[in-house]
């Protein structure tokens, strides 16, 4: 039997390893990259089947340089999956909070628990992601140096949980995408995801969108991204309800393509349900 790989950003104890098991239930081979756009890259080099990241933050918004990796790269949306990444204060055995001067760990995991955090005059260090933090301070072996990740990187790297649950808002959650090589699609798909430009001029955008209106689809968000080496426009992200074998919703979509620029189909994939 083929054995399924999947790929993903970070070291064991990652949020993202969670979605990525979160997704895949059963027993897959995993590939961790250092970053997001390795995970494209090691998709279209045929290194794995599958890559999960994440794309948005209920509280800090969207993942940028995941959005734009959409467009640039030849890979679809075949899934999505949420979790409530809970934030904690992590250091070495037997360190104690009084004694941290530095706090390393990926800018969204330094915003979501910025109330916490403003408490303290800590120097506060960007790194590749949560839990190459915890791996990080763990190597050090630095009583002075913390980091903010998850309980279970705490647990892989033999670090002390100096402060639980640091998060701003309780119901803190990231939506993580399942990428694929190829377009998959089926009667449970309900959520399509495309990416659009329309002409800098007045009406564009609202010639392009009115199609969803006038064909009473529900529109679920829109997120804008400046488009490269042309300053003041941009990519429109868009997500919507339906299925692209529906009719309506092929119809739709061949009515925008007319009113835009650039159009590219990411992904029509099942919606995930997101539980409070």
């Amino acid at each position: 039997m083929l054995s399924i790989t999947v790929g993903y950003q970070g070291v064991p104890g990652s949020f993202s390893e969670e979605a990525l098991n979160n997704y895949f239930p059963n027993d897959v081979d995993t590939k961790n990259y250092e970053q997001f756009e390795d995970v494209f890259t090691g998709l279209e080099r045929g290194e794995i089947h599958y890559g999960v990241l994440p794309i948005e933050n209920s509280s800090t918004g969207a993942i940028a340089s995941v959005y734009d990796c959409l467009n640039q790269h030849d890979c679809y949306i075949v899934g999505e999956t949420y979790v409530k990444p809970i934030q904690n204060l992590l250091g070495i055995k037997g360190s104690k909070i009084e004694e941290i001067k530095e706090v390393f760990s990926h800018p969204q995991g330094f915003e979501q628990s910025k109330t916490f955090l403003a408490k303290y005059s800590w120097r506060l260090v960007p790194y590749y992601n949560t839990a190459r933090s915890a791996e990080y301070i763990m190597q050090q072996q630095n009583p002075v140096i913390g980091a903010i990740a998850s309980k279970k990187a705490a647990d892989l790297y033999g670090l002390d949980v100096l402060a639980e649950n640091i998060n701003c808002n309780i119901h803190n959650t990231t939506r993580f995408i399942i990428l694929g090589k190829s377009l998959k699609v089926n009667s449970f798909c309900d959520k399509i995801s495309v990416v659009l430009s329309t002409k800098h001029t007045a009406g564009a955008l609202y010639n392009a969108l009115k199609h969803f209106a006038d064909n009473n689809i529900n529109m679920l968000k829109i997120e804008s991204r400046p488009v490269q080496h042309t300053p003041w426009e941009y990519y429109f992200y868009i997500d919507i309800e339906g299925n692209i074998e529906d009719p309506c919703i092929a119809k739709t979509v061949d009515q925008m393509k007319l009113d835009c620029h650039h159009f590219k189909l990411l992904g029509n994939y099942k919606k995930s349900v997101y539980s409070k």
